[in-house]
C-alpha cells in the first residue's frame, strides 16, 4: 500500500456516530487545546505565541479539512505541526492522517508495537458485538479494523520515554486497548493525555456517546483485546496522580473529581470496565 490507497482513508467506513460536542473546542490549559471531532478528541499542544505545536491523534475519517481549519484558527495561516503523535492506530484516531500528511509532510511518532498497524503490516482484531454495553458495541464489527500504511512518515518513539518536539512531556506505554497504546504525561502540571486507556464517557452506548454523559470508564470494550494489561495500565496512570486528564472520548476531568473517579476505576475495574462476556475477555 502507499499513502494514496483507499485503505488509508476509510472511504467505505460505516460511521453513524456523532455527539453534541462535535466541533467544539476547549482550552484545557494555555498550551493545550482539546477539540472534539464527531466522537473523538484531538489535542493541539503548543503555545500559539511561538507557533510551535504538535498534534495528538488525527481524528475521524473525512475530517482533514476540519482539523486543518482548527489549526489555522489557533496558530495562523500555513503553520504546520512539528509532528503528529499517535496514542494508537484505531480508525477514529488515525482516520484523517493520510489526508493530513498530504498537506503536512511531518513525522508521525508511535510506539514500536503500534507501528505494524500504521505501516500496512497488520490489521487489528475486529470489533466485538458480544460485549455488554449498547448499540455502538453491536455495530462495532462494521467499523474499519484494517491497518494503514503511512510508512514514509512513521518514526518510533524514543525508548527513553521522551517525545520529540514535546519538551517536558513523556510517553507511557499503556497497552490493553491495543498492543502499542501510549498515554502522555507532563509532570510539572500533572496533565495527562490518556488516549483510550480510560475514557470519560461510556463509549459502548450510542445514546451516552451522542449526549456525552460524563462518567469514567475503562477503554472502549468492543476494541479492547487484553483486559489484564488494560487493568495494569489504568493502575499506572492512577499512580501518577494527574490533576488534569484528557481522554480520547468524553470531556476532560480535573481535580478532586478526577482523583476520586480514577481511584474508583482502579478499585472496581473488573466491575466497571471488563465486560461480562466477549471474545476478548
Amino acid at each position: 500500500m502507499d499513502n494514496s490507497s483507499s485503505l488509508n482513508r476509510f472511504d467505505d467506513a460505516f460511521l453513524p456516530m456523532t455527539s453534541i460536542s462535535s466541533g467544539l473546542g476547549q482550552m484545557v490549559l494555555p498550551d493545550i487545546y482539546c477539540y472534539c471531532n464527531k466522537i473523538v478528541n484531538l489535542c493541539f499542544v503548543g503555545d500559539s505565541e511561538d507557533q510551535g505545536w504538535v498534534l495528538i491523534d488525527a481524528g475521524m475519517p473525512h475530517s482533514a479539512k476540519e482539523i486543518m481549519n482548527v489549526a489555522k484558527e489557533r496558530f495562523g495561516e500555513g503553520k504546520v505541526p512539528k509532528a503528529i503523535v499517535l496514542t494508537h492506530g484505531h480508525f477514529d484516531h488515525v482516520g484523517s492522517i493520510a489526508d493530513l500528511l498530504e498537506h503536512w509532510n511531518v513525522p508521525v511518532y508511535a510506539h514500536e508495537l503500534e507501528i505494524p498497524y500504521i505501516t500496512g503490516k497488520e490489521n487489528y482484531p475486529p470489533g466485538d458485538p458480544t460485549v455488554d454495553g449498547g448499540m455502538v458495541s453491536e455495530l462495532s464489527p462494521m467499523f474499519p479494523n484494517h491497518g494503514i500504511n503511512i510508512e514514509k512518515n512513521v518514526k518510533m518513539l524514543p525508548k527513553d520515554g521522551s517525545i520529540p518536539e514535546m519538551l517536558d512531556w513523556k510517553w507511557i506505554h499503556t497497552p490493553g486497548h491495543t498492543p502499542g497504546h501510549i498515554s502522555l504525561f507532563r509532570e510539572q502540571d500533572r496533565v495527562l493525555i490518556a488516549g483510550d486507556a480510560f475514557v470519560t464517557v461510556k463509549q459502548e452506548s450510542l445514546y451516552k456517546v451522542m449526549v456525552q454523559k460524563q462518567e469514567i470508564s475503562g477503554p472502549p470494550k468492543y476494541f479492547t483485546t487484553d483486559w489484564k494489561k488494560a487493568n495494569e495500565s489504568v493502575k499506572i496512570l492512577e499512580a501518577l496522580k494527574p490533576e488534569v486528564a484528557i481522554t480520547g472520548h468524553g470531556f476532560s476531568m480535573t481535580g478532586e473529581e478526577l482523583s476520586e473517579q480514577l481511584s474508583l476505576l482502579v478499585r472496581d475495574f473488573e466491575k466497571i470496565a471488563i465486560p461480562e462476556n466477549g471474545r476478548y475477555v
